[in-house]
C-alpha cells in the first residue's frame, strides 16, 4: 500500500523508538536498526500502509523511494508506470505538476476524517471507491476478485451492513495481518490485577490495617510485583525484535504512550518494591508512606493503555472516551478478585471492604460496557462493534466477558453480601470467574478493533 506521507503522521507519534521519522525533505521514512517490531504503527496507520517484513522482523512501508529522491531521481513507481498515471511533485511549489493538478482538478484523499492531512490525492475519484468499508467483493467471475474466506474485504456480518447501492466496487484484496492478539489481551488483565490489588490494599492501609505484616505489608506488593513482571514479559514476547526491548528506554520517543507506559510500569514496580521492603522489615511507616503513591501508580498502570489505544488512529473501536474509566473499573474488579482468591490461603483483613470494592467494580464495569454498546459513531466503529457482538467474537464477548465475567460473579458477590455468607470460597470462585471473563472480553475487544479492513 502506498504511504500517504501524512503531515500529522500517527505512525510517527506512536513509534516508541523514533524508527519512523520525518526526513529533512518531508518524507516519512523508517530506520530498520531502531525498530523493535511492536506493531503499534500498523494499528496507528489509517491507510494500512505498514507491514512487518518477514525477513527483518521490522516495520516496513513505502518511503516514497527516498533513497532515489535524495539523488534527484523519481520514485520507482513513477518511472515504471507506462501511462503516467502517477504524478509526484513538491506541494510547496505551486508550479509543480502535482500542485497544479490539486489546485485545478477534483481530487480526493483517503479517510479525510482521520485528520492526518495525507499527501496522496486521487484525481477524479469518488469517495466510495476509496473506502474499503463501502463495498464487498462480488463473485461474478472478475479475474482479480478473490473471494476466499481469508481474503474477503468484509466479514459475512460486516457485508450484511455494507452499502449495496453504490456504483463503486471492490476489485482486489489482500489478506490483512492481525497485529495484536492474545498477548496484548493477557497484558491488559495482568496489569489490571497488579494495579487493582495495590489500590485495594492502599485503601485498607488508610483504614488502619498497615500493621498486618504478612497480609498487607508483604502479600500485596509481592503479588503485584509478580504480575507486573508477567506484564513486562508479555510485552517483550509480543515484539518482533524482543532483543531490542531496551530501545524503549534508550531511544525513547516521549510522545509515544508505549514509552510513557514503560515509565509508569517501572515506577509502579519500584513502588511495589518499597512497599515490600517496608513489609519484610515490619516498618509500618514505610507502608503508610508508600500506599497512596503506589495506588496512584496502580491506577496509572491499569489506565495508560487507553491513551496508547487512542494513538491507534486506524482503530475506531479504541477511540472511545469510555476506555479509560473501563480500564480503571477493570482494575477495581481485578483487585477485588485477586483479594478474594488470596483470602482462601490466608486470613486477610478488611474482607467486607474488599467484597464491596469487588461488587461495585462489577456494577461500574457493567454500566460502562452497556454505555459502550449503545454508543454511535463512524462506520468503522459500528462494523467493529458488530463483529464483537454478533460476529466472530460474539461468544467470547457474551459468554466470556458478560456472562462469566460480570453476571455470574455479580450474582455471587451480591448473594454473599445479602445473605452475609462469610465463607471465602464464594468470593474466590467469583474472582476466578471475573478474571477469566475479563480476558475473554479483552480478547474480543482487541481482535474486533482490528477486524475492520483499512485498505
Amino acid at each position: 500500500m502506498r504511504c500517504n506521507q501524512c503531515d500529522d503522521a500517527p505512525c510517527m507519534t506512536i513509534c516508541p523508538t523514533n524508527a519512523l521519522f520525518r526526513a529533512d525533505n518531508g518524507v516519512v521514512d523508517f530506520q530498520d536498526d531502531d525498530c523493535i517490531g511492536c506493531k503499534s504503527c500498523m494499528n496507528a496507520c489509517p491507510y494500512d500502509a505498514i507491514y512487518i517484513n518477514p525477513e527483518t522482523n521490522t516495520a516496513h512501508k513505502c518511503n516514497f523511494c527516498n533513497h532515489r529522491l535524495e539523488v534527484d531521481l523519481e520514485p520507482s513507481c513513477v518511472v515504471v508506470c507506462p501511462t503516467q498515471a502517477i504524478v509526484v511533485g513538491d506541494l510547496d511549489d505551486p508550479n509543480s505538476a502535482a500542485s497544479k493538478i490539486i489546485a485545478r482538478d477534483q481530487v480526493a484523499v483517503r479517510a479525510p476524517e482521520k485528520g492526518t492531512n495525507p499527501k496522496v490525492y486521487y484525481r477524479g475519484a469518488d469517495q466510495a471507491s476509496l473506502d474499503p468499508l463501502r463495498t464487498a467483493i462480488n463473485s461474478d467471475g472478475m479475474i482479480w476478485a478473490d473471494t476466499t474466506p481469508s481474503h474477503n474485504t468484509l466479514s459475512p456480518v460486516q457485508q450484511a451492513h455494507s452499502d449495496k447501492s453504490l456504483v463503486a466496487r471492490t476489485a482486489y484484496t489482500t489478506a490483512a495481518m492481525m497485529t495484536w492478539k492474545s498477548k496484548v489481551s493477557g497484558y491488559l488483565v495482568t496489569k489490571a490485577i497488579a494495579g487493582g490489588l495495590i489500590m485495594i490494599s492502599a485503601l485498607l492501609v488508610l483504614l488502619g490495617h498497615a500493621d498486618n505484616q504478612l497480609e498487607i505489608g508483604i502479600m500485596p506488593p509481592l503479588v503485584a510485583g509478580i504480575f507486573t513482571a508477567i506484564t513486562g514479559a508479555l510485552l517483550v514476547a509480543d515484539l518482533k525484535q524482543p532483543k531490542r526491548f531496551l530501545y524503549i528506554l534508550t531511544k525513547s520517543n516521549t510522545e509515544s504512550w508505549l514509552v510513557r507506559g514503560a515509565w509508569i510500569l517501572g515506577a509502579f514496580a519500584a513502588a511495589c518494591a518499597i512497599w515490600f521492603l517496608g513489609g519484610i522489615t515490619d516498618n509500618t511507616a514505610i507502608v503508610k508512606a508508600i500506599a497512596v503513591p503506589a495506588a496512584v501508580l496502580g491506577a496509572a498502570t491499569a489506565g495508560y493503555t487507553a491513551f496508547l489505544f487512542g494513538q491507534c488512529a486506524g482503530r475506531d473501536l479504541w477511540q472511545t472516551p469510555l476506555l479509560l474509566p473501563t480500564l480503571l473499573a477493570q482494575a477495581v474488579v481485578a483487585g477485588g478478585a485477586a483479594y478474594g482468591i488470596g483470602d482462601l490461603f490466608m486470613d486477610l483483613p478488611g474482607q467486607r471492604v474488599a467484597r464491596w470494592f469487588f461488587f461495585l467494580g462489577l456494577a461500574a464495569l457493567a454500566l460502562l460496557i452497556f454505555a459502550e454498546l449503545t454508543a454511535k459513531g463512524s462506520r468503522n466503529l459500528e462494523m467493529a462493534m458488530t463483529e464483537m457482538t454478533k460476529g466472530a467474537y460474539a461468544s467470547r464477548f457474551w459468554l466470556g466477558g458478560v456472562l462469566l465475567g460480570l453476571l455470574i460473579p455479580g450474582v455471587m458477590m451480591g448473594a454473599a453480601g445479602l445473605f452475609e455468607i462469610a465463607t471465602p470460597a464464594l468470593p474466590a470462585i467469583a474472582g476466578l470467574c471475573a478474571l477469566v471473563g475479563m480476558f475473554a472480553y479483552e480478547d474480543a475487544y482487541v481482535r474486533a478493533g482490528q477486524s475492520v479492513p483499512l485498505s
